[in-house]
């Protein structure tokens, strides 16, 4: 059995190493992160007479590593207190430190021989039964593992992390026939759990799996987009959401990406491959010349695209000049516009004989299509591999057999053999079968096609897919806006699905039906979903409409509701465990902070962020983060409560939104008590197992007491702050007035100071306050702004 990873070492600092080094220590894992030692010194240390054996000197290239990491954007620490867990060193006076460590990842240049240098040392210091791996985008990982001990080849494998390490779900294990299935089911589990990856195991080939494909269907994007004289914006209109995949589409892409890594990648295929696909990977000479410039996208300032003031100008590849970017606008692209879901996008576009945009498309997705399926066996045991790859790795929604699903097999097997493509055999044979598709759905379990029949897709079961659990399980009740359904093992979840997941009256009511289904049949609840975001606020347009034709007593009625289902929610008798993602904004951070627990995803982007469009938070939000964080306090200190209240005043009224869990922890958003899960996928299995383990412990709800405001002490200096701001021109005279309404809520009026006052009396102020400001000319014009152009109006 694999050692259990404990402590681990990167060695090379470059943009790859110090992103590993950054994620393990995400993670919690202390790291040793070595490199080179400088050959020469720099100008700063020859004037403070440093010499090349001084620690600084030596160290110097991997403390740079350090201060880019606290620099980069976005953000590969998920909260700065984690490079404390990232020590410093180099390979000459630590390398003996690799004994210390149970993982040790390399992340150094992409040479063959290097790396074997670096893998002799290793072999030299490492403990026994220590697992050593490569990051290496594509270089053989036997190659790399020749002459080394016994012991070091069963514990050696490939590690593909896809940059940035943080934010990329995709990690591609890649064993060689020596390695210990042991340790290949450690790493897979251990990548799953604990580094919250999206785990593929591949097979050692050159670029492995997402980069072989998605290299490949790129260039095939370059060469039709020179044959059919298309723009590079054209063809970057086309190639992104409307299909399917990133905003970031084809050329965009390989700007963030870097043309020089694009060609390292693609040239390490054509090196290794023989005959047509050869040819396949040959760099178009457009690309050499666009490298001999220098010009690799965003790394040296220009390359597809070039930003000038707030222009995007973008390559003409016949006069190497930058023009104003063109859309490609057909009736196939104003079809699929009009088209809902992916699927029906992609079949308006590529079955559109004759449209441009339709012929581009179907000459991109055909060829690559039939590019991934001759590869299954050879990259990949199956055809789920290639899929998830593609999808963790390229950010693509569906993989390439997902994709051939959602333009009908049979139809366009037919086109291709129309057009004199070549079939590979087995997909002939399976649709003479009469399989007509790659996956199938039976009985809430998912199938894919393998040769000889369908097969189970492999799951791990802490991923929950809520559309199979209704299809399964059936839903207890529903409207348009939320569903609860049966989670299993007496556990309900409260789905939110209205547009944007946006809180109206119609979750409103739900989260009341949840409550008292719960109460009555089950243990707990989880409010959870799988949208793009957990929530991102009340239903602003409706808010708005109301206050423009002066419906307050409805907004009154509309606000109290919401205040009082969450303070139902809070002192609920069973626990109920929100599981907020991504955007949780406004009332889907109000949500979470009325829960018995949070459990959110490593990445959830938490804030109160009503100032922006004038308000203040209404539906209890002002209240429950000042006692969040008055509960926070450790007992028997001496609390200042102005100090407090001026804490969560600085918050609310920047719009403060965390960047990470970590960092909601930091704003006071969680406790200490209240769990982060690194994978997404495991979000609900880990708040499902929070509500069982409350309800085993004897869950009893919070006492309800009164609470300890700051009063009118409070009130003036949180004002004090906010004159400042206005008299030096930082806010505006609407942004003080909103100010002061905060402030009167967060110190609980004109009190003195430490006066006691109820929960609902807070509400009281807060509904007060919130009407008032929606009732302004000026905050309805920040929100009709926010409506229309989707960022904040300073007026």
């Amino acid at each position: 059995m694999a050692k259990r990873i404990r402590r681990a070492a990167v060695l090379g600092s470059g943009v790859m190493g110090a992103g590993i080094a950054a994620h393990l220590a995400n993670v919690g894992i202390p790291t040793l992160l070595l490199d080179i030692v400088p050959r020469e010194l720099t100008k700063e240390e020859e004037a403070k007479g440093w010499t090349l054996e001084h620690k600084q000197v030596r160290n110097r290239l991997v403390n740079q590593a350090l201060e880019r990491l606290l620099k980069q954007k976005p953000a590969p620490l998920m909260s700065k207190d984690n490079i404390a867990l990232i020590e410093t060193g180099n390979f000459e006076d630590d390398f003996h430190r690799l004994a210390e460590v149970d993982w040790i990842i390399e992340a150094v240049v992409e040479k063959l021989e290097v790396k074997k240098e670096v893998f002799a040392r290793v072999d030299e210091v490492r403990t026994p039964g220590t697992i050593v791996s490569s990051n290496t985008s594509g270089i053989s990982i036997a190659a790399m593992a020749e002459g080394r001990s016994e012991d070091f080849q069963k514990h050696f494998l490939g590690t593909h992390f896809f940059n940035p390490p943080r934010y990329l779900k995709l990690l591609e294990i890649i064993p060689t026939e020596h390695t210990d299935p042991a340790v290949v089911a450690y790493m897979k589990s251990f990548g799953e759990d604990v580094l919250g990856k999206g785990v593929v195991l591949a097979k050692d080939t050159p670029n492995f799996i997402a980069n072989r494909i998605g290299t490949y269907g790129l260039l095939v994007t370059v060469r039709e987009m020179m044959k059919g004289g298309y723009s590079v914006g054209e063809v970057d209109s086309v190639t992104g959401p409307l299909i399917g995949r990133p905003k970031s589409a084809t050329f965009r892409t390989l700007d963030v990406v870097g043309l020089d890594t694009f060609v390292h990648v693609a040239n390490n295929v054509y090196e290794n491959v023989e005959g047509e696909e050869k040819e396949a990977f040959r760099v178009p000479e457009l690309m050499k010349t666009m490298l001999d410039n220098g010009w690799l996208g965003s790394k040296s300032g220009q390359g597809f695209f070039l930003k000038q003031g707030k222009d995007i100008l973008e390559l003409n590849y016949v006069t190497m000049q930058y023009e104003p970017r063109q859309k490609l606008v057909t009736p196939a692209v104003e079809m699929a516009k009009q088209a809902k879901g992916t699927a029906a996008k992609l079949q308006a576009l590529v079955y559109a004989d004759g449209d441009r945009a339709g012929t581009l498309l179907w000459n991109i997705i055909a060829p690559t299509l039939l590019y991934a399926a001759r590869l299954v066996g050879e990259i990949a045991d199956d055809i789920v591999a290639i899929d998830r790859a593609m999808k963790w790795g390229f950010g693509w929604e569906q993989g390439p057999f997902e994709l051939w699903d959602a333009i009908g097999l049979e139809k366009s097997v037919r086109k291709m053999q129309a057009e004199g493509r070549d079939i590979p055999a087995w997909i002939t044979d399976m649709l003479a079968d009469g399989a007509t598709s790659f996956y199938q759905t039976k009985n809430g379990q998912l199938f894919y096609y393998a040769p000889g029949g369908y097969k189970t897709v492999e799951e791990s079961e802490k991923v929950i897919h809520i559309r199979r659990l209704k299809e399964t399980r059936g839903v207890i009740k529903k409207n348009a806006g939320a569903s609860l359904i049966d989670l299993g093992d007496d556990v309900a979840l409260l789905e939110f699905h209205s547009p944007n997941n946006a809180i109206g009256a119609d979750i409103v009511f739900m989260i009341n039906e949840a409550l008292e289904e719960v109460n009555r049949n089950y243990k707990g609840l989880v409010i959870g979903n799988q949208g793009k975001n957990f929530c991102v606020g009340a239903n602003l347009a409706m808010m708005l409409m109301e206050a423009q034709d002066e419906n307050f007593f409805e907004l009154e009625l509309a606000v109290r509701q919401f205040q009082q289902a969450l303070l139902r929610m809070k002192y609920n008798p069973k626990p109920v465990v929100v599981a907020p993602f991504a955007m949780t904004l406004g009332g889907g951070a109000e949500v979470s902070l009325a829960a018995s627990h949070i459990q959110a995803a490593a990445e959830t982007y938490l804030g109160l962020v009503e100032v922006g469009v004038g308000l203040i938070p209404g539906g209890g939000g002002n209240k429950e983060l000042y006692i969040k964080r008055l509960n926070s306090l450790p007992r028997g200190v001496d609390v200042d409560y102005v100090k407090i209240a001026a804490g969560v005043f600085e918050t609310i009224a920047m719009a403060k939104v965390s960047t990470s869990a970590a960092e909601a922890r930091e704003l006071g958003f969680l406790n200490h008590r209240d769990g982060i899960t690194m994978n997404g996928d495991h979000l609900l299995h880990e708040a499902k197992q929070a509500v069982l383990s409350l309800y085993e412990e004897g869950y009893r709800p919070p006492v309800r007491k009164k609470v300890p405001v700051a009063g009118e002490s409070g009130y003036a200096a949180m004002l004090l702050g906010a004159q400042s701001m206005f008299h030096s021109g930082y806010i505006s005279e609407h942004d003080l007035k909103i100010a002061k309404k905060l402030a009167y809520v967060l110190a609980g009026g004109n009190v003195p100071y430490g006066t006691e006052v109820d929960e609902q009396y807070l509400l009281d102020l807060e509904r007060e306050a919130f009407l008032s400001l929606i009732g302004e000319p000026k905050t309805q014009a920040r929100m009709q702004h926010m409506l229309v152009k989707g960022k904040p109006l300073r007026n």
